[in-house]
């Protein structure tokens, strides 16, 4: 691949009633430009249609890193994401970065909560209108041989749970989709320094539910 061309790293995340666009230049955070958008009866030809407008077809070929949420949020905007995020990485041949939404959100919810002790563990939940709650499990993790060297490990990926248990602490998912977009953009970053390439070929829509339940 020819670096030069690839500029761009490009974020695609949804909540329960936003979508929203980001893209980076590499390691410049002050590039940073976003598009957020509440959604609407006609989603699937609104995204494509958004998203060129924010992010022109020429530019695609710049890209070098696609990060998206894959849930869980909304099920059919998770589900369009990681369809068109797809499409876009094998055709431009580009890594596809995916993390859940509340790994998005956890590091925020970790300071907010002042849970910041090596190996502290917490969980982020979802209740649920019929059945219980989805909920995922995360641990404080730091490296005192880098540079900003907080960050969170998810140890379990968000899935359904009849009840929490009592002996953990359970924080409810706060969704904020510019900040986790910007999320999305820092560990796309990470990945691209590290030189991790993630195909297209393993990313699927996590959500734990059907879209009738």
């Amino acid at each position: 691949m020819n670096t030069d061309l690839n500029q761009y790293i490009l974020a695609i995340h949804s909540t329960d009633n936003h979508f929203g666009f980001a893209y980076r230049k590499p390691n410049s955070n002050s590039s940073d430009s976003f598009f957020i958008k509440k959604f609407d009866k006609d989603l699937c030809n609104h995204l494509i249609t958004d998203l060129s407008h924010f992010f022109p077809r020429d530019n695609l070929q710049k890209v070098n890193r696609i990060s998206i949420s894959i849930g869980p949020a909304n099920f059919n905007a998770s589900r369009l994401i990681v369809v068109l995020a797809r499409n876009l990485s094998q055709q431009i041949n580009c890594s596809l970065d995916n993390f859940s939404s509340f790994q998005l959100m956890a590091k925020r919810i970790a300071l907010h909560h002042s849970l910041c002790k090596k190996n502290q563990s917490f969980w982020i939940f979802k209740k649920l209108k019929r059945r219980g709650y989805i909920a995922g499990q995360y641990e404080v993790c730091i490296d005192d041989t880098i540079k900003n060297n907080f960050f969170i490990k998810e140890k379990i990926e968000p899935r359904i749970f009849e009840k929490l248990s009592n002996n953990q602490t359970n924080i409810e998912a706060d969704y904020d989709i510019k900040k986790d977009l910007e999320e999305l953009l820092f560990l796309s970053n990470i990945n691209l320094k590290k030189s991790i390439f993630n195909s297209w070929e393993k990313v699927l829509p996590l959500y734990p539910l059907s879209p009738i339940n």
